[in-house]
């Protein structure tokens, strides 16, 4: 059992003032596999401490110097493939194409971080005004569980190339995977206090990061309740907020698709992560005139998918993170069939053969409508909803019925008809006929899913402030 007791200030591995030692699982077998010593607020604002007193010298740097230091960061983390795969593997469950994604993913988006940097315009001539754009402060991190070190990476890469220190609070329950970041940063050799990290609770570290004067920014990805409270907690101290949260995506399928053809994006964007993705297509909106061709194909298609342990090459959708997750799905799963949706696959309890493990049937429901809260709330796990509609109009007055707009899926045949269609679709992105991500355009939501954006230009833009400079000749 493996025991983490350190947190990451100043460029030290050091004792937390906090004494919480919290549990970490394997969702596979429930079994109790390490702990991790928590932080406090003191330990918070020793980071934070620490990160403005760097600041000063770090917005300094050139574009060189901080295209060197990611270079670093790069090598670092992708000499850690293994190791972090193994910690997904133990503490998450991912099966293992996507434990695979989530193992690499940290080393791209620090490489994607140095593509946007070296194109990035810091400075522009507006009339008699230079305009130049420069790093707000030190920045608060949040990240979740359900990708852990992508997260820590792409925010802490972007705000480092933007000239700002980070204090990074990640999920507890994510130490393994935050413990092989942590060694692997550290071996890049950043000046002290760029970056600090502290484990611990979001009601103890994450308010104190929120709430303190010193943090001019924060960014975090999580549940919109809690980017709800981070907006107010901020303003008292007029902090800078990008929110990446929750999302209900629909997957459009238009009248003239091919069923069979893209039943297997339509099951690959609503599994996605088994399940616990802010982006996955959940909603499924089907034409009502062919509903019964499209529930059997799905129904086929759910056949082929395996539930089970992340490290057989053939499962698809590995456990639920904890108890807490799974106990949550299986509640929206009896609420659907209470709710008088009709369970097309799946249901409650665990995938036959399985007696242990925070393990969920991949389940859809059918003849629903956008009312039901299956419909309407964010279940974070393997659990689909097919909602029939009339017309395309129909079909974009549902897909738009909803408190979020993260992402959204079309398919069809018609190139025309379905780029109609996605741009009436209100989502801060919009796949046709795809899944395929674009690293270098912006990712973030309308409405509850969130504030601001990230990735390319726009997510380095977020961690800058424009200042205008106007001269006229010297006074005689």
């Amino acid at each position: 059992m493996q025991r983490i007791e350190h947190i990451y200030i100043n460029g030290e591995f050091v004792l937390p003032h906090g004494q919480e030692w919290f549990d970490l699982h394997n969702p596979s077998t429930e079994e109790v596999i390490g702990q991790v010593r928590l932080g406090d607020a003191l330990d918070a604002q020793r980071a934070i401490a620490a990160a403005k007193v760097a600041f000063p010298a770090w917005a300094r740097t050139s574009r060189e110097e901080r295209i060197a230091a990611l270079h670093r960061m790069h090598r670092a983390m992708a000499a850690r493939e293994e190791e972090l795969l193994e910690a997904i593997l133990v503490e998450y469950g991912a099966p293992a194409v996507r434990g695979r994604w989530m193992a690499t993913y940290p080393a791209e988006v620090i490489a994607q971080a140095i593509d946007a940097l070296e194109a990035f315009d810091f400075e522009e001539q507006v009339g008699m005004a230079r305009v130049i754009l420069t790093p707000v402060g030190v920045t608060g991190l949040i990240t979740p569980w359900n990708s852990n070190a992508g997260f820590i990476c792409n925010k802490l890469a972007t705000a480092l190339a933007a000239g700002c220190t980070a204090v990074i609070k990640p999920s507890e329950m994510s130490a393994l995977q935050t413990q092989v970041v942590v060694r692997a940063l550290h071996e890049a050799g950043l000046p002290p206090g760029v970056f600090n990290i502290v484990n611990g609770r979001g009601d103890v570290v994450g308010e104190e990061i929120a709430r303190h004067p010193d943090v001019a920014k924060i960014s975090f990805t999580g549940s919109s309740a809690i980017g709800r409270h981070l907006v107010k907690t901020g303003a008292d101290t007029m902090k800078r907020v990008t929110l990446e949260l929750g999302g209900k995506s629909p997957t459009v399928v238009l009248d003239d698709a091919d069923f069979q053809a893209v039943m297997p994006l339509v099951l690959q964007a609503g599994f996605l992560n088994s399940g616990q993705a802010c982006i996955a297509g959940t909603r499924i909106l089907v034409p009502r005139r062919r509903l019964a061709e499209f529930e059997r194909i799905a129904k086929e298609g759910v056949s082929q998918i395996r539930s089970g342990d992340p490290r057989n090459t053939d499962t698809d959708i590995g456990p639920m993170v904890s108890q807490k997750q799974w106990e949550r799905v299986q509640r929206y799963i009896r609420t659907g069939q209470e709710e008088g949706a009709r369970l097309l696959a799946g249901g409650e309890g665990r995938p036959q053969g399985l007696h242990a493990g925070w393990f969920v049937k991949p389940t859809i429901f059918t003849d629903a409508n956008n009312r039901m809260r299956i419909a309407r709330e964010e279940i974070f796990g393997p659990v689909l909803t097919i909602i029939p509609y009339e017309g395309d109009a129909d079909a974009i007055s549902i897909a738009n019925d909803t408190d979020y707009g993260l992402s959204a899926l079309v398919l069809g045949k018609s190139s025309e008809r379905c780029m109609n269609v996605a741009r009436q679709i209100d989502a801060g992105r919009v796949l046709i006929n795809t899944l395929a991500h674009e690293s270098r355009a912006p990712f973030g939501g309308f409405k509850h899913s969130g504030l601001g954006r990230e990735m390319g230009r726009w997510g380095m833009s977020a961690y800058l402030e424009p200042k205008a400079l106007i001269s006229s000749a010297p006074l005689k």
